[in-house]
């Protein structure tokens, strides 16, 4: 059995039936929002392939975010926007937007396993994994939603924004974002409070635009 699974029967054992798991997308980006899913398996599910999404091609990706969605109990999905990651901080928007999935599902979970060395401050025994889509089912199906729906939005703002090409990189601080970045400056929906926005090249933009 694929240790992912091992550690969430491990759970399971200690008397909880509904475990969901908890994971993000979008806390690195200078661009767009960060999103959460909360996805509960049943106990006799089993994924094969599922891993980290991270470590998944986009197709591969795809493929299981759609057995994900055929076999789970229950998924929801949690968005903060940029305009409130610029007013708290991303980290407390990407707590804001995990307590948003926990909430958006239509059962209420006995317990959550969630990605990462924090946790939102939800009413649910949880415990908290550094690296738990490697370690946890349930966090790496989570991964998988969450990479997959943020991608999406991406996707959708390159139509509204293809100046940056947001196709591309997702809103990551790629060299190709970088170089866009100091070509044009930033635009509504990159987070103004990041250094890489803040500092991108000002001079040569005004430059550029006299």
């Amino acid at each position: 059995m694929n240790r992912l699974f091992t550690y969430d029967k491990d759970v399971r054992n200690r008397g909880y039936n509904l475990v969901a798991g908890v994971d993000e997308a979008g806390r690195g980006p200078l661009a767009g929002p960060v999103v959460a899913a909360a996805v509960i398996l049943s106990s006799n599910c089993y994924i094969n392939g599922l891993k980290d999404s991270k470590k998944l091609s986009p197709k591969k990706r795809y493929q299981i975010y759609k057995i994900i969605h055929q076999e789970a109990i229950d998924i929801a999905i949690g968005i903060v926007d940029v305009e409130t990651i610029d007013k708290i901080n991303i980290l407390q928007a990407s707590l804001l937007a995990m307590k948003r999935a926990i909430r958006n599902l239509k059962q209420t979970p006995e317990y959550l396993l969630i990605d990462g060395p924090f946790s939102p401050l939800v009413n649910i025994p949880r415990t908290t994994i550094i690296n738990g889509e490697d370690r946890s089912a349930v966090i790496a199906s989570a991964s998988i939603v969450a990479k997959v729906i943020r991608d999406n939005i991406m996707i959708r703002l390159h139509e509204k924004y293809p100046l940056y090409c947001f196709n591309k990189h997702k809103g990551y601080g790629t060299s190709l974002h970088i170089s866009i970045l100091n070509q044009h400056g930033p635009c509504r929906i990159h987070r103004q409070t990041f250094n890489r926005v803040k500092n991108c090249d000002i001079l040569n933009i005004k430059a550029k635009r006299t």
